[in-house]
This record gives C-alpha cells, sequence and structure tokens, in this order.
C-alpha cells in the first residue's frame, strides 16, 4: 500500500493533462518520487474559485467518504501556496467525453458503451444506496483507466438525500453551479415543481450518457436552453442514431438537412440498447427502473464473455506508465514530445 504524501515536493510534475472546473483548476500528470507511481494531481486556484469554494471542500469530503472500484479514489489533498491540490489515480485513457472528442466522433461501439454502462450502474447503485444523489452524470464525469475500468467523478455537484437522520421522498433544491449540466439533467429536476425528484433522475441521466456515447454527442447539444427545457417537459425521447431511428429516402439519403453521416446512417445497434436507453429516458421517474434493476437487463450478459473495453477503444492509446517511468529526466524534451503526441492537451480529465 502506497502512502501518499500530503506535500508537494513529494511529487514530480511531467505534464499537463488538461483543464477543468470552467478552467479554475489545471490537472497534472506527475510521479511519486518514493514509490515512482504516476498518478494525476488536480489543483484548484483558490483564487480564482472564492465563491465556489464550498463545491471544491463538498467534492473532496464526499469522494473520501465512498469505497467503491467505479467511483474515482482521491489518495490525498492538501493546500500548497494558494492552491488545493488533490492525487488520485492516473486514469490513462481520460475521460468518456475526450475519447469521442479526439478518436469517436459518431460514436464509440455497441459493446464499449455496455461495459461503460455496467460500471457506472454499479457506481451509482452504491451512490444511491448510500442516500446520495449525483445530479452531474455525463460523459465528461466517467473516467477510464489503462485496464478499462469506468469510474464515476464530478460529485460537488451531488445532493444527500438522508437529512437529520431521515430518508427524504423528494428533494428540491437546485444546483445552481449546473449550466455545464443542463442537457444531461431529468425533466423533473430543470421544472422545479413541488413535486420534486429523487435518485430516478440520475436514471434518467444514464440515457443521456447511453446517447451520447451512442451519437457522439449528447441530445440537445447546440440546442438553447429554453427548447431543450421544453422538448423535456412535452415528453420528447431523445433517440440513438442509426437506420432504424434516421428517416432515409429510396437512395439511402437522410431526409432533410440533417448532419449525419453515412456511417450513421448504415449502423444498426441492437434491440436491448434502444430498449436501455428508453427506460432511462421515460418523462414519468416514478416508472424509470432504478440502477439496481438496470443492472439485470439482458444487455449485461455479454460482459460475462471475455470481452476488454481497452481493445474496443482502438485506435485510441493510453497513456502508459512505462512513457514516464523509463526516464529519471522530467525535463526531457522528448518524453514531453511523447505526451503531446498522445493528444494529452484535448483531455476534459472534468473529475
Amino acid at each position: 500500500m502506497v502512502n501518499y504524501e500530503a506535500n508537494i515536493s513529494a511529487y514530480e510534475t511531467i505534464s499537463t493533462l488538461g483543464q477543468c472546473f470552467e478552467g479554475m483548476a489545471v490537472v497534472n500528470l506527475a510521479k511519486h518520487k518514493i514509490s515512482g507511481t504516476m498518478v494525476a494531481i488536480k489543483r484548484f486556484n483558490m483564487d480564482r474559485i472564492k465563491h465556489e469554494a464550498h463545491l471544491v471542500e463538498r467534492e473532496i469530503i464526499l469522494t473520501k467518504q465512498l469505497q467503491h472500484p467505479n467511483i474515482i479514489t482521491y489518495f490525498v489533498a492538501f493546500v500548497h501556496l494558494h492552491e488545493v491540490c488533490v492525487v488520485s489515480p492516473l486514469m490513462a485513457f481520460g475521460s468518456c467525453r475526450d475519447l469521442l472528442n479526439t478518436h469517436f466522433n459518431e460514436g464509440l461501439p455497441e459493446h464499449a458503451i455496455v461495459l461503460i454502462l455496467r460500471d457506472l450502474l454499479d457506481a451509482l447503485d452504491y451512490i444511491h444506496k448510500k442516500g446520495i444523489i449525483h445530479r452531474s452524470v455525463r460523459a465528461g464525469h466517467i473516467l477510464i483507466s489503462a485496464s478499462g475500468k469506468a469510474c464515476l467523478t464530478g460529485l460537488r455537484y451531488a445532493c444527500p438525500i438522508v437529512l437529520n437522520g431521515k430518508w427524504q421522498k423528494q428533494i428540491h433544491s437546485f444546483p445552481m453551479s449546473t449550466a455545464r449540466n443542463l442537457n444531461w439533467l431529468s425533466p423533473e429536476l430543470l421544472e422545479q415543481n413541488l413535486q420534486g425528484y429523487n435518485q430516478k433522475s440520475d436514471i434518467y441521466s444514464v440515457g443521456m450518457v447511453i446517447c451520447e456515447l451512442a451519437n457522439g454527442a449528447e441530445p440537445y447539444a447546440g440546442v438553447s436552453t429554453t427548447l431543450m427545457l421544453t422538448e423535456k417537459v412535452r415528453g420528447c425521447v431523445p433517440q440513438l442514431l442509426d437506420c432504424t431511428t434516421v428517416p432515409t429516402d429510396e437512395n439511402n439519403e437522410v431526409h432533410g438537412d440533417c448532419d449525419i453521416s453515412n456511417n450513421v446512417v448504415n449502423r444498426r445497434f441492437s434491440e436491448d440498447l434502444h430498449e436501455l436507453a428508453t427506460l432511462c429516458l421515460q418523462k414519468e421517474a416514478v416508472i424509470r427502473p432504478t440502477a439496481s434493476q438496470l443492472l439485470t437487463h439482458p444487455i449485461f450478459k455479454l460482459t460475462k464473455k471475455g470481452i476488454f473495453l481497452p481493445d474496443l477503444l482502438k485506435p485510441a492509446m493510453p497513456l502508459s506508465n512505462r512513457v514516464a517511468v523509463n526516464t529519471d529526466e522530467v525535463a526531457n524534451l522528448d518524453v514531453v514530445q511523447q505526451f503531446a503526441d498522445l493528444e494529452l492537451y484535448s483531455c476534459e480529465w472534468d473529475f
């Protein structure tokens, strides 16, 4: 068991992986000097965050309280000058959003989506039973390790269901700092009516993630907030884009002005994946399945057949520990160039 020190001098910065928290935090690739282990260090600039500092505190405390293989681990957190630094495992494939941006613009293969969803639902089942609503389930908050394990992050927007020792049937609070999450949020959470919302709002977000992973972009991307809200309240159900849902003419050309490629028109997702998305995206929360119920869906039987996520993510390559471990010269320009070639600077790493 590695003991990670709460001291910045115990880590050797290798490169910058990316930014998060609206650019107010930077994520560095670093090497723990004593063990030689590669880690990610998220450094929050507290001078810039100021009024949202409570979100950083909430995320660190909550994440450290949770122990699950599909929720990101925070090894240690400490203060260095004007920064709060959080050390976590290196997730070699970055976020699902990064994979979509760099290698899978039109969506991931179905088997990859199913493997990611299984881990995501395991994580949500765990936190829901702990009395927590995530409220920020999206591809940018799902990180993939070198071994293909998906880990849920983004807990700064989470809220408790248990208040004063009592389990609340409904919650009415709205996460104020959530502009980037609106497209994924459920109709009942956005409506803010007297009925409130519960854990089932996260299940709706899972449906949005299924569409995001399958189509390459979340539903309502580029649409105004007002129109997005109107469509959700009307009960509009987003769909996976394939030959069964995209209308074409007799020449197999897409109707209208939709910017959809032939690859999308010619592909076909399984009925099970379509059904899973539909189950999650039902407008009425009461009839949506729970995370544990979704895990019994027939589509997850294929995850027992020896299919490994890293094989399905090619040509995307993980950030191998070997690249950085094989050199003692952190400033070596050749190593920095290797990182640049791996497109590290495009990583979202929003966890």
